[in-house]
């Protein structure tokens, strides 16, 4: 009965290993940047069928609501949809994926919500694409697991960050080092903390 239990209890870890692994390899798979589309359709669509396909939100300068529908992204002149602002709440974006960022000029607001792939190295790219170094101006990164003191300092390269809110980030160990850091290099950031 027991060599019977043991075999069960080995199976049912070993499906759900399986599981893990075969959602991980899709997720990755959605990540996957694809330059040839980026050339066939511009920065901001290829973006946009990106974020949606890893179950972001995307919102296009001079609209209101957000666009979350992959099948529903707007059709016309080819660059004619910026891409003003981001919502990856509970999104599986990740590392791979953030080169389908370079060409955005438009993005003013990004919130990393829940978004569980989100690590310092994602952070890191972020803060050194340079058209967003510009344009971005405001920034939320909340219950991100991964992020770290290192990855939230590599922000200091935005610089027209100006709004920044910070929470449930348990990766963060030097808070008072981080914030002075921070608040050093970009003078005007209004930063919003719920670490505790």
């Amino acid at each position: 009965m027991r060599l019977l239990s043991r075999a069960v209890r080995s199976a049912a870890r070993q499906r759900e290993w399986s599981r893990r692994h075969f959602w991980g390899w899709l997720n990755a798979v959605f990540n996957k940047v694809d330059y040839e589309r980026i050339k066939a359709v511009g920065p901001d669509r290829a973006a946009a069928e990106w974020l949606l396909r890893c179950g972001a939100k995307v919102r296009f300068q001079g609209f209101d609501r957000w666009q979350h529908d992959y099948n529903g992204l707007p059709t016309g002149v080819l660059g004619k949809y910026k891409i003003q602002a981001i919502d990856a709440t509970e999104s599986c974006i990740m590392y791979r994926g953030f080169d389908h960022l370079d060409g955005l000029e438009h993005v003013e607001e990004i919130k990393f919500n829940k978004s569980i792939y989100v690590e310092d190295t994602c952070l890191e790219r972020l803060s050194s694409i340079g058209n967003l170094q510009e344009s971005l101006n405001t920034m939320e990164v909340v219950s991100c697991g991964n992020v770290t003191d290192k990855g939230l300092v590599a922000l200091h390269r935005l610089k027209n960050l100006e709004h920044l809110f910070l929470r449930d980030l348990p990766g963060i160990k030097d808070r008072q080092t981080t914030v002075d850091r921070l608040q050093t290099a970009l003078p005007r950031l209004d930063l919003s903390l719920d670490l505790d």
